[in-house]
């Protein structure tokens, strides 16, 4: 009665003669303990559990295509309600006659997705210097002439994949020290797509990236206390995790392939400018990139 997984796991092992598995590296220790008490080996694996996921039929293309156009719709429901706001006597955004906060944008981002079936958790809208930690998910007032970095990545709940994709915008007018960030960012972005294609590594793609902003004078590293500049990997897998292999950063030596699923998104923060953050989801083909994403990149909002 009421069987534990290790008691169900050690009877299927046991019909079916199997007396060694091979698990992922973060397998629970203590369903592994039980399992070897039953004199089973366990063989914890590195790297990718299942490759072969890497690697997605055009059945699972179509899938991330269409979680990705709940991405986009997403980030439109948050463009509309930016469209819509006004511009206060103090810098704050005000939409329906209250103050715009974070809170109410990523509410309204996570509205959009839930009425395609996806959801949309730990949403990023980030704003001013709070955009300079790329992780940063982002909290209270947003302010006009300042960047606000939204970062979506909704999971759909019917198939179990992702959709991924970042803009950065300013409503109002933006600096001209951002307006130089946000347009090599732009390029970047642009360049390390031109690279993309079977046979180059995700280190190559990284490092196009990391030249380009380097040639442009844009300094990396720990400034002030602080990393600043890019200091994140150019892309990642997407699939049934939101990250998984291949992997465009300095890591990623094995060669692209046809069929894996991409994001492409170089960053630039800065403290006193803000974070600049421009994200796309590709597909590799047989000759380049198919861009799933369609959703155009912009700065400012009147």
């Amino acid at each position: 009665r009421d069987p534990d997984t290790a008691t169900v796991l050690t009877r299927i092992f046991k019909d079916k003669g199997i007396r060694s598995v091979h698990v992922p590296e973060n397998f629970p220790l203590g369903l592994a303990a039980q399992l070897r008490e039953s004199a089973l080996r366990i063989r914890p694996c590195r790297g990718p559990f299942f490759p072969q996921r890497e690697l997605k039929t055009s059945a699972e293309i179509n899938e991330i295509r269409r979680v990705q156009r709940t991405s986009e719709a997403s980030v439109e429901a948050a463009l509309q309600a930016l469209r819509e706001c006004r511009i206060g006597r103090d810098g704050t955004l005000i939409w329906n006659g209250a103050k715009l906060t974070a809170e109410h944008l990523k509410h309204r981002i996570g509205l959009a997705a839930l009425e395609q079936d996806c959801v949309a958790s730990h949403t990023i809208v980030a704003c001013g210097e709070q955009g300079v930690d790329p992780h940063q998910e982002g909290h209270g007032l947003l302010k006009a002439n300042q960047p606000i970095l939204i970062d979506v990545f909704p999971r759909s709940q019917v198939s179990g994949y992702w959709g991924d994709i970042t803009r950065t915008l300013v409503k109002g007018r933006a600096s001209e020290r951002l307006k130089v960030q946000f347009q090599a960012v732009l390029k970047a972005q642009q360049l390390a797509l031109k690279t993309i294609r079977p046979g180059v590594t995700g280190c190559q793609v990284h490092q196009k990236v990391i030249d380009w902003f380097k040639n442009c004078g844009f300094t990396s590293g720990h400034l002030r206390g602080r990393m600043q500049g890019f200091f994140h990997g150019t892309g990642h897998g997407v699939g049934l995790e939101i990250h998984e292999a291949p992997r465009l950063n300095a890591k990623g030596t094995a060669p692209l392939r046809p069929g894996q699923v991409v994001t492409v998104e170089p960053g630039l923060y800065y403290s006193g400018v803000g974070g600049v953050r421009i994200e796309d989801l590709v597909v590799i083909t047989q000759t380049g990139f198919r861009n799933l994403t369609h959703l155009p990149k912009f700065l400012e909002i009147e």
